[in-house]
């Protein structure tokens, strides 16, 4: 019934234009429409005003009557097409197409005229005998058919969604908003209006944190835009579906001062948010609704003056709406835009009949028809020159586009006009007096970033740096006191070693490490120098200071390190050496090796990527009022308040060294320390249960420094981390090897200074060694007379053994005579006064002559002399008569033996050594899990040719393990491995001395004491 009515409606009008066309030259124009909706029903009354109006025009526009035919398209694409053939077909020659709102139907009759050779304009066909033809819309928006290429025909008086678009991302620039969340309503028209904005935006760097779609839950696409901490939210949906979004944004909290809603629909009707949502009032909706703005197509000037039309906008609407009145129809938001169409149309049309009649009347070429092609090229030209005042404003094109006014509506509990966009001049007008936000000003796209640089506390500063100082003064007291009481202490053991004291007076305390102390407390001294380098940073220093600084703290850090490590490992490996018999040493080795490749590793990074100055953004800190809103989405950060903005995130920076390849360089530097401290942690675990005696460094300590060295050798992280761990680290392993050492000098020096303070002056020394002197000399005489009365002695025994066996054969005694077991069986054990402590003790795998004697450690017997000192007023209470004096040896009985006695002891023990030899040979066929047992021992040879054994073992002698031997005892399973020329350099004393007293299978034994003579 629809149809019919508005055919019958549409008829009645080309009757009347009929009636005018014998005085009036008719156009006509094929009207493209769907006969059955109610927009084309509203739209019918302004287009006839607009056929009214045009009548009464003057000449020469009033000489024309524009006469409609109506095609139902039906909203029918394929269908439409075939009517609109089936028009053409039948006649009469249509000069426009007018009309076309349905989307789908405009596209594919836009796309296929261009191919037909047609030419489109807004809702009108200009036609010719090729059919070439034109369309003029009033319903296009769509921002696809905006592409002049495939639709260059096309004319809409309908401004494209593309306008609206342009209109927020003006808005969104002019508050600097660069972050947004898009929610669009499910539609061909509003997808295709996301996707244009969506370009608009990636031109205008604007971010797009997220995109939804209205479904049939608003909520929860609502929702995944709160977890995104989306504030700027543009809304994509008709004006049906305002009262359901703002229902959801009220039930998130998705309003207020931190949200901003800008709503592009399209419309220009307005919202109505009365009708309410489940869950929400009326007064919900206001409030949530409150402070959104709104982009809307213009309809109606606000100019009162008259048009081309004769008529102003307010007598317009107020004509149109009479007449809906009139025939009981509801406003349609098309109708001043299909008026304005009719007057865009006819005045081209009548402009190109005009210039035609011209042309063939006063033209060059006179009575000549002007071809259809011209007019064709005429009409368009015409389109495009279209500029004239309409109801809804200036009416022009540019690239088929109508420019127009986008007005900017913000609710206030009632749309209030704030602002207009103007498409011509791309310029944005904001009243801001008019505009009103929640908050203090604009939402913001997020929360404010405050950039702040976190630096080291003062005070934390101030506790590590002394602390490095502190560290760093320590180690060099240790250096100085060592130097200085090693220096005094061997002052003292000198002159000690030349008086007759007790065995139980204490010794001195010996130095753990000698030059590898000042390595390890070097290493220590560096690496601590690190902490005070690493506490500068961006702020105090420049940054090409910072720079070097890092080169520094890299190179101090690194040294010290190995330095540390590589003393560590040298100590350990001697202990180990020692408990595994073997005899490689590779302190020196080591050390060389690392520092080597330490300084090889750290030269090429410094060349090749050098450290540099580098910034760190850390983790967002939010205030407590923002981890209320946003918890879902920010936790896991660190939260900070802002009294003065609670809407303010404080991001913290910090500086560092770091370079291209730093994981690159970290793994050279940590390849070959890694496994010098895997195998220095192996062999100091191998060593933790050895016994040393003290104060030497024990094994248990020298296993803990070095496994704390390796515990602590972490890359660093933060600064006081790092330097905790090289101050710990250094404290730790400093305290652990020199803190017993210290405090036995402490102890031992108190000891000996309470006898005899004056012995500290060097002019009393001076004269106790004087003293000590005469001494001597005295006792050489009581030596002299003793020997005397032992020579007596034995020569009275001798004569009373001839008596008793004078019927017995005697025999001369042969060169092995005196190591006959009846020889032996009869020696005397002496002890004699001596300047030092283990002086000439006689030892030696003496070759026997009797074949049932069997040795101590094997075939050969083992026969000892020592000599200890005695206190000067008890000398000749040392001298033993007793001819069985024995000692025990591994479980075994055997006597002591000498071979010079008196003065000549004193010359053999000042006697200068020219050359030393190292001597080995096996203990028989002794052995252990870890190889062949050995023996070990210095052949001297002396100024006048003679050579003598030193060697030392346990039970060798009685004060002291080291003895004295003349080397013609020795057997032939003896071999040289190694030597040296002394030239007189060091006396028998002196290698005696480094022998030691003491004897210890593990820590002192034979092995370690012939080192010490041939190191000396």
């Amino acid at each position: 019934m629809e149809v019919s009515r508005l055919v019958l409606m549409l008829l009645s009008w080309l009757l009347v234009g009929s009636a005018s066309a014998q005085v009036r030259h008719p156009l006509p124009v094929l009207w493209m429409m769907s006969g059955g909706g109610n927009l084309t029903n509203a739209v019918a009354p302004a287009v006839r005003l607009a056929l009214q109006d045009l009548k009464r025009q003057a000449p020469p526009l009033g000489n024309y009557e524009v006469q409609l035919q109506l095609l139902d398209s039906q909203c029918d694409p394929p269908g439409s097409l075939k009517a609109l053939f089936d028009a053409m077909w039948a006649g009469p020659k249509y000069l426009l197409l007018f009309g076309g709102v349905c989307p789908p139907v405009t596209a594919l009759i836009a796309r296929s005229l261009p191919a037909l050779s047609l030419v489109q304009t807004f809702a009108c066909i200009c036609r010719n005998n090729n059919k070439s033809l034109l369309q003029v819309s009033f319903g296009v928006t769509s921002p696809s058919l905006s592409n002049r290429k495939w639709y260059g025909n096309l004319f809409s008086t309908m401004p494209s969604d593309r306008a609206l678009n342009q209109a927020a991302v003006k808005l969104l620039q002019r508050y600097k908003w660069t972050r947004v969340g898009i929610i669009t309503q499910e539609g061909s028209r509003l997808w295709e209006m996301k996707n244009d904005l969506m370009r608009q935006l990636l031109k205008a760097d604007v971010h797009v944190i997220s995109t939804q779609s209205l479904s049939a839950d608003a909520c929860s696409s609502l929702k995944r835009l709160k977890e995104r901490d989306v504030r700027i939210i543009i809304g994509q949906f008709e004006e049906d579906s305002a009262s359901e979004v703002f229902c959801c944004a009220y039930r998130l909290n998705l309003f207020g001062p931190r949200y901003q809603w800008i709503v592009v629909d399209g419309g220009s009707g307005g919202w109505r948010l009365g009708r309410q949502q489940s869950g929400c009032t009326a007064d919900s909706l206001l409030m949530a609704a409150d402070g959104s703005i709104r982009l809307q197509i213009r309809q109606l000037s606000n100019k009162n003056a008259a048009g081309v039309s004769g008529r102003t906008p307010v007598d317009y609407q107020d004509s149109y709406l009479r007449q809906l009145t009139q025939e009981g129809l509801q406003v349609g938001r098309l109708h001043p835009f299909a008026y304005d169409a009719v007057w865009v149309a006819a005045r081209a049309l009548g402009q190109v009949m005009e210039a035609v009649k011209h042309r063939e009347k006063y033209g060059v070429q006179r009575n000549v028809t002007v071809s259809e092609e011209e007019v064709q090229k005429m009409l368009l030209e015409a389109l495009k020159s279209t500029n004239f005042e309409g109801v809804t404003g200036p009416v022009f094109f540019r690239n088929g586009e109508r420019m127009t006014l986008i007005e900017l509506i913000q609710f206030q509990g009632g749309g209030v006009l704030v602002g207009e966009f103007n498409t011509s001049s791309q310029q944005l007008r904001l009243m801001h007096h008019l505009l009103k936000f929640k908050g203090p000003g604009p939402a913001r796209d997020r929360a404010l970033v405050r950039l702040q640089q976190r630096h080291v506390s003062p005070l934390l500063l101030v506790m590590v740096s002394s602390a490095a100082a502190v560290t760093i003064s320590i180690s060099l007291c240790i250096t100085l006191c060592l130097r200085s009481s090693l220096r005094s202490l061997t002052g003292l053991i000198r002159v000690e070693c030349h008086s007759c004291c007790s065995p139980s007076v204490s010794r001195p305390p010996r130095s753990s490490g000698g030059p590898q102390d000042q390595l390890l407390l070097l290493g220590v001294l560096l690496s601590s120098s690190s902490v005070l380098v690493s506490s500068m940073d961006g702020s105090s220093v420049p940054e090409w200071m910072l720079e070097i600084s890092c080169s520094v703290r890299l190179w101090t850090l690194s040294v010290g390190h190995t330095v540390v490590v590589t003393s560590l490992f040298t100590r350990s490996w001697r202990v180990y050496s020692v408990v595994s018999i073997r005899q490689k040493t590779l302190g020196t080795f080591v050390l060389l090796s690392a520092l080597l490749l330490d300084a090889l590793v750290l030269t090429s990074w410094q060349t090749l990527d050098p450290l540099r100055r580098v910034v760190t953004h850390h983790n967002l800190e939010l205030s407590s009022q923002d981890l209320k809103a946003s918890d879902e989405i920010l936790r896991g950060y660190f939260f900070q308040t802002e009294p003065a903005d609670p809407d303010v995130i404080v991001r913290p920076f910090s500086e560092h060294c770091s370079s291209t390849d730093m994981d690159l360089w970290l793994t050279a530097v940590y390849g070959f320390k890694a496994p010098l401290m895997g195998l220095g942690c192996f062999v100091a675990w191998s060593i933790r249960s050895v016994q040393v005696e003290p104060p030497a460094v024990s094994s248990k300590r020298l296993t803990l420094s070095m496994f704390t060295v390796t515990a602590f050798s972490a890359p660093p992280v933060q600064f006081c981390l790092s330097s905790i761990l090289i101050l710990c680290c250094n404290v730790f392993v400093v305290s652990w090897m020199f803190g017993p050492t210290l405090v036995s000098l402490w102890c031992g020096g108190s000891e000996r200074q309470q006898p005899s303070e004056p012995q500290e002056d060097g002019g009393s020394l001076s004269r106790l060694n004087q003293q000590l002197k005469s001494r001597t000399a005295q006792l050489d005489v009581e030596v002299d007379t003793l020997t005397a009365l032992l020579s007596e002695t034995l020569h009275l025994t001798s004569l009373n053994d001839e008596d008793q066996d004078g019927n017995s054969e005697r025999r001369a005694p042969g060169p092995d005579g005196i190591n006959s077991p009846e020889h032996v069986r009869r020696r005397l054990s002496v002890q004699l006064p001596i300047l030092h402590h283990s002086y000439l003790p006689v030892v030696g795998g003496v070759s026997s002559s009797s074949s049932s004697s069997s040795g101590v450690f094997g075939s050969q017997e083992e026969l000892m002399t020592t000599i200890t000192s005695c206190p000067a007023d008890s000398a000749r209470l040392c001298v033993s008569m007793n001819l069985n004096d024995e000692t025990k040896i591994m479980g075994r009985s055997v006597e002591h033996n000498y071979d010079l006695l008196g003065s000549d002891l004193t010359r053999l023990y000042n006697s200068p050594v020219d050359y030393a030899e190292r001597m080995k040979r096996p203990l028989g066929d002794s052995s252990s899990w870890l190889g062949p047992i050995s023996h070990s021992g210095v052949r001297v040879t002396l100024a006048d040719g003679t050579k003598w054994l030193i060697h030392k073992g346990d039970g060798y002698g009685r004060s002291s393990q080291t003895v004295v031997t003349d080397a013609r005892h020795m057997s032939s399973a003896w071999e040289p491995v190694s030597a040296k020329n002394f030239g007189g350099t060091r006396s028998v004393y002196e290698f005696v001395a480094a022998g030691g007293s003491n004897y210890n299978l593990l820590w002192d034994n034979c092995h370690l004491g012939s080192r010490r003579m041939m190191n000396q």
